[in-house]
């Protein structure tokens, strides 16, 4: 619901306040896009398994729900880590050594989610080849395996180079946005410290809008990495396990699906330019209404 709302926002922002678009806009939409289609990939087949439903899914199905929410997963870490470096990017530019770059980085943000779509797909085709749905519930074996899929390697080919290559593809981007969040960091210690220095204890109190979106985006790059590296330790213990306890496939479930929903609620509460929209007050306690009734 949250992606939703936020969605809204955006195109509300897009077509009657124009003017108060941003070219960083354009990467939160598609963030807040990939969310939307992540979220019911992540949830459908828990969900469906809840009510007792069997054989939900047949062979054509958990390919394709499969591949799609590993495409979106691998989305989510490549636009996140996009987001960083472009915020990394314009908040430089106060140097003048990064001036050029950051008028070449908006040109950039388009052919960068044509990159990601193309790349992710390409990566994960090995998920429609090693996926089947589930005739047999006591499956037992290392692999993936959940209510109504499971992978090939159960039945005894082995996954380690496929699954190096996905880690190694997935490290790549979190390091870059740990790196250049780093950096954010450092930067606004360096601000921090210039504006101890004011005569003015006003000025130095009120923080830039380039600073508070900085903030924002440190606190999205945080709650992703935390989400991530959970995620990660429990889905190697889980697919390593011969036997599967099913306990584990739903903290799986609740971790992968944690930061599409936070996020749009803590971009919601701080993004300063999508609280000038007349509804978005409403919409913010709608947001906030729903999450303290979904925890």
């Amino acid at each position: 619901m949250g992606n939703s709302l936020l969605s809204l926002l955006f195109l509300y922002t897009l077509l009657v306040q124009p003017h108060l678009k941003k070219p960083i806009d354009a990467i939160f939409m598609h963030l807040t896009l990939v969310n939307i289609l992540n979220l019911p990939l992540t949830l459908l087949p828990n969900i469906m398994a809840s009510f007792g439903v069997q054989r939900f899914l047949d062979d054509v199905g958990c390919k394709a729900i499969m591949f799609l929410f590993r495409v979106t997963r691998g989305l989510s870490i490549c636009t996140t880590s996009l987001l960083s470096v472009f915020q990394a990017i314009t908040i430089s530019s106060v140097q003048a050594q990064w001036v050029w770059l950051t008028s070449k980085s908006s040109l950039w943000i388009f052919p960068s989610f044509f990159f990601f779509w193309v790349i992710n797909m390409a990566i994960y085709v090995p998920v429609i080849t090693d996926l089947k749905a589930t005739s047999n519930f006591t499956l037992v074996g290392s692999g993936f395996s959940n209510a109504y899929c499971h992978s090939l390697q159960m039945e005894g080919s082995t996954p380690g180079h496929y699954i190096c290559v996905l880690l190694v593809w997935d490290l790549v981007f979190v390091i870059l946005m740990v790196s250049t969040s780093l950096h954010m960091v450092k930067l606004l210690y360096q601000h921090h410290q210039r504006t101890q220095h004011l005569h003015s204890p006003s000025l130095a109190s009120q923080p830039a809008p380039e600073n508070k979106a900085t903030h924002t985006i440190l606190l999205l790059v945080s709650c992703f990495v935390f989400f991530y590296c959970s995620n990660n330790i429990v889905l190697f213990y889980y697919f390593y396990t011969r036997v599967k306890i099913q306990t584990l496939e739903v903290i799986i479930c609740i971790l992968s699906s944690c930061y599409p929903t936070v996020f749009p609620f803590l971009l919601l509460k701080n993004n300063k330019i999508l609280s000038k929209c007349p509804f978005s007050l409403s919409l913010t306690r709608i947001a906030s209404g729903q999450k303290a009734f979904n925890g």
